[in-house]
């Protein structure tokens, strides 16, 4: 029959498909590292930095999250819950303050290529993309995890439109803020601490714009 010898059409290889995978990547980098090293010197610094490490790769299991890769002071996680990845992010940068650094992260919600356990793909750029242009101490997230994310307890302030290099067309970003309203909440051990999604810097007490997805 003629039907049986006609080319395969695009939508029925389905073996082309097998290795893409929806996932949720996650990008942290600390801020101003080359200027902590300079400050810290290379001995302070390299102990700094493996205990950054250590609480990055410590927290994420907790979260669901597994490591990707590992570069200078940045890492590439992968989530299958764009919420475990919002969470984590939230729970990470609290946790660094502690160490006296600020990281950027950014999130987003995409199918990838899977090779050999690598992730591959425009998700895992616009995630690079994201943690490249967040403000210090901001869990960047793009529209699509805000979406998907939608019923749960997360919060977000609006970033507004941006483009991302390399990446076409404007995309729509959010900053993640956890469980509340207020951008700054109450000292602690005697240091000003941010909420997720605004700088840790010491700032008057405001209140922000955000969108509930609740």
């Amino acid at each position: 029959m003629e039907h049986l010898h006609r080319s395969r059409r695009w939508f029925e290889d389905l073996e082309s498909f097998s290795r893409r995978v929806l996932t949720t990547v996650l990008f942290t980098d600390v801020v101003d590292s080359t200027g902590r090293l300079l400050e810290l010197g290379d001995r302070t610094w390299t102990e700094l930095l493996r205990s950054h490490h250590t609480r990055f790769r410590e927290r994420l299991g907790r979260f669901g999250g597994r490591e990707v890769d590992a570069a200078g002071d940045g890492f590439l996680a992968a989530f299958d819950v764009p919420t475990y990845a919002v969470a984590f992010a939230c729970s990470f940068h609290d946790e660094v303050i502690e160490l006296g650094l600020e990281v950027r992260t950014g999130v987003h919600t995409g199918e990838c290529e899977l090779e050999d356990g690598r992730l591959r793909g425009v998700a895992v750029h616009v995630g690079a993309r994201l943690a490249s242009i967040a403000r210090p101490g901001e869990v960047l997230v793009s529209a699509t995890v805000r979406d998907v994310v939608a019923g749960g307890e997360l919060r977000f302030a609006d970033r507004g439109l941006h483009e991302l290099r390399g990446v076409p067309g404007r995309r729509r970003l959010f900053a993640a803020l956890w469980n509340g309203t207020e951008a700054f909440v109450p000292e602690r051990r005697g240091r000003s601490r941010a909420a997720v999604g605004v700088s840790h810097r010491r700032q008057p007490k405001r209140r922000m714009d955000t969108a509930d997805v609740g």
